[in-house]
């Protein structure tokens, strides 16, 4: 299976992030191009891929997690969260879970 799948968990609360708003950007265009726009269900997942396997593509990505507006306290150190990354082989499936707290985060290539 090709495309990009994301999701999100709490490494506070050890639970998935419901809610949230993804959006997925095409990078190696300027300016970069919106290319879909999603909110995580109850398990921390968007309810189809940011990037179907029929699109699926080689090039630059951005995904651009809603950390701010999901955890709401004055205190939250980021923003909007950028995960930046490149498809060199468009047959390959590209998952890039998000791991955040109001005062962290992390990522990594997924399965």
């Amino acid at each position: 299976m090709a495309g990009i799948s994301t999701h999100v968990l709490d490494v506070s609360l050890g639970k998935p992030i419901a809610g949230m708003q993804i959006e997925l950007f095409d990078v190696g265009t300027q300016p970069p191009k919106l290319i879909a726009k999603a909110r995580t269900n109850h398990d921390g997942r968007t309810d189809t891929p940011m990037l179907p396997a029929a699109q699926a593509r080689t090039g630059d990505f951005e995904l651009r997690f809603w950390v701010a507006d999901y955890f709401k306290t004055p205190d939250t150190f980021a923003d909007i969260v950028p995960v930046r990354f490149t498809i060199a082989d468009a047959a390959q499936h590209y998952h890039v879970p998000l791991l955040c707290s109001p005062w962290s985060f992390g990522t990594y290539r997924g399965s």
